[in-house]
């Protein structure tokens, strides 16, 4: 569906693409010198060495946002995030294609067939607590949620989603975040952005946002939004949550279109841990209150700044997941070309992306490249040993299926002591080529992921 939404796009959209993923690239480092409101999602801890400041978000006009502990957890946090829209608001989804799937993963998939996405008023979202694989107790749960939230925004059940993330087998006590909407409600407010991506955190290590202006016709919106993750990370639509508002004017269907093509080479090209989530959403939401004019198509020539920007928000988020992985210490870009298609290119990079060998490698500083070709290999996709090149930043370790005449030892080991790395890898059967974001895989993972529930 993707592809073919891209050659529906107008031909101005390849090359706005390419500008967003490299502008993107270094978005995460494109902040505010203000101080970051960090502090881990769970006690005992450290933030990330990867880590970004949260940027300065504006409000956007037509969301209010407030956050509360519904507790979740057992010590003192927000776990409870709200979003309000006006009438009138648009909203489309993304999400996991994990077979297990999710109670609030169910409910905004169904609501939003029922209502094309019109008019959806509220998003609910906890953190604590995945509320999956929980059967009709847990559907119920979703559905007293939703039913609370309409109750105190006027609308209906339908026109509210709802999130949720945490341990997974655990029923949702849809009581604790009823008895605190009234509150919460109280708190709205155009202001809430960072305070709402702490409160959706789990074991991240620090709250993830981006920001961005655009020009529709002639009006400048505004697009902002938050996620969250850190391990169960290879989303494929990790444990996975992202809401991005913009204040333009753009139709359910369009908003579709967009961020079902977007999530490809974004939230679809990072993995931390090769693990999906059962609860990976992405949802998209626009308000209309810039005073922009309506668009109905997604390829409209007056979207071109929108689409370039979006894609740039998304694939910002999208990397602050891999640096915020659980018990990473290097942000690492994999680039394989002269793959035979765009498919197998991306299939091979994941392949390299997930391996622990690999990743083990990057923790250990050690440019094994015979790790990479051992992945490459395995991958199972067509490439021709003896036209396989792999290189590490600007050195080449392996050139046309031999070790490189320039590697050089000191220097590559010197390289691999950054906390940012590239890989590229020429596979040499045809002119596709992908990219994907992964990080390295240390003992604080094994650390994270064995005290997960304690």
């Amino acid at each position: 569906m993707g592809e073919a939404l891209e050659r529906a796009l107008d031909p101005l959209t390849s090359a706005l693409k390419r500008a967003a993923l490299k502008r993107a690239d270094k978005a995460s480092r494109q902040f505010s010198d203000e101080p970051a409101a960090t502090g881990a999602g769970k006690p005992g801890l450290a933030v990330s060495p990867l880590a970004v400041p949260f940027p300065q978000i504006p409000p956007v006009g037509g969301v209010e946002l407030a956050t509360g502990r519904a507790g979740f957890y057992k010590h003192e946090r927000d776990d409870l995030m709200v979003m309000h829209f006006p009438e009138g608001a648009s909203a489309a989804g993304v999400f996991t294609r994990h077979w297990v799937g999710s109670a609030p993963v169910d409910w905004c998939k169904r609501q939003l067939a029922v209502t094309k996405g019109q008019d959806v008023r509220a998003l609910v979202v906890n953190a604590g607590c995945a509320n999956s694989f929980t059967g009709k107790p847990g559907a119920d749960a979703v559905r007293r949620v939703a039913s609370a939230a309409a109750k105190r925004f006027g609308c209906r059940q339908r026109d509210v989603m709802v999130a949720s993330t945490g341990v997974i087998g655990v029923l949702l006590d849809d009581g604790k975040i009823s008895s605190r909407l009234p509150e919460v409600e109280q708190r709205l407010s155009p202001d809430g952005w960072a305070g709402a991506g702490r409160a959706i955190m789990t074991t991240d290590t620090f709250p993830k946002g981006a920001y961005a202006e655009a020009v529709v016709d002639g009006v400048s919106v505004r697009i902002a939004g938050i996620c969250k993750g850190s391990g169960m990370i290879a989303p494929d639509m990790a444990t996975m949550l992202a809401f991005v508002v913009t204040d333009a004017a753009i139709s359910p269907a369009a908003l579709q279109a967009l961020v079902t093509l977007y999530t490809r080479n974004t939230f679809n090209a990072v993995t931390v841990d090769g693990d999906r989530s059962t609860n990976d959403t992405l949802l998209l939401f626009a308000t209309g209150a810039s005073g922009a004019p309506k668009i109905s198509r997604a390829g409209d020539r007056r979207l071109a700044d929108f689409r370039e920007k979006l894609e740039g928000v998304l694939l910002d988020l999208a990397m602050q997941l891999v640096r915020d992985g659980e018990g990473a210490t290097k942000f690492v870009k994999v680039t394989v070309a002269g793959a035979e298609s765009q498919a197998s290119a991306r299939k091979i990079a994941r392949t390299i992306c997930e391996s622990p060998l690999v990743k083990t490698a990057f923790a250990g500083e050690d440019a094994n490249w015979g790790r990479i070709v051992m992945a490459v290999g395995r991958a199972d996709e067509p490439v021709d040993r003896d036209r396989m090149s792999v290189k590490f930043g600007d050195l080449w370790a392996a050139q046309d299926g031999l070790v490189s005449p320039t590697y050089d030892e000191a220097k590559m080991s010197a390289y691999m002591k950054g906390q940012e790395l590239e890989v590229f890898v020429e596979v040499g059967v045809g002119k596709a080529s992908a990219v994907m974001w992964t990080c390295d895989l240390t003992k604080q993972y094994v650390a994270i992921n064995g005290d997960y529930r304690s």
